[in-house]
Parts: C-alpha cells; structure tokens; sequence
C-alpha cells in the first residue's frame, strides 16, 4: 500500500476517495528508561530509549492506518499527517490520511 504524504501520488490518478482513516499508537514509559534519559538530558545527547519509543509508536500508528485504508477497499493514503503529544508520561502517535484507490493514469 502506498503512504505518501503528498495530496497525490505522481503517475498514477485517484479514482475513488474511501474517506479519512486514523491510526493511533499510545505507549507508557518505563520508568528506568525515564530515569536514564532524564540524565542523558542532562548530560546531554540523545535518548536512544526514547527514541526506539517514539519510533516503535509511529510504525504502529502507521500500521493501524493502513490496515484501516485495506478494510475500505483502498490501495493507498494520501494526505498523511504524524501527530504528536505526550499525555501522563504516556506518548501519543496519531496517523490520519485520505483512503483511496490509484490506477496507472
């Protein structure tokens, strides 16, 4: 399935819309990983468990999104947007997209 972020996707035309999908992704913190950035924060540098979090939360939420798009009979979301936020040490990864289907133009 192609994910674009883009309103289109170059070569190929949209010939039906399915409608806006969302995928969502939150994730708890562990409490060591906290501790331990806290001090790499301070130290600097960057937080590789953080990081492995955030990213692990994004290719969940982008997942969802497109198992979402498939249920709908669509090949493809255009539109894509990544949202962020953290909410009670949780973090919070939202995908949103239009479903559609592309054919070869």
């Amino acid at each position: 399935m192609i994910v674009t972020t883009t309103p289109s996707v170059e070569g190929k035309r949209i010939s039906s819309y399915h409608g806006v999908v969302v995928g969502e992704a939150i994730l708890g913190a562990n409490i060591f990983r906290d501790v331990f950035a806290g001090i790499r924060d301070i130290v600097g540098g960057r937080s590789q468990a953080y990081e492995a979090s955030l990213g692990e939360a994004r290719e969940t939420a982008l997942r969802e999104l497109q198992e979402r798009a498939a249920s709908l009979g669509a090949n493809a979301v255009v539109g894509v947007d990544l949202d962020y936020e953290v909410i009670n040490n949780m973090l919070m990864v939202s995908a949103s997209g239009t479903a559609v289907t592309i054919v070869n133009a």
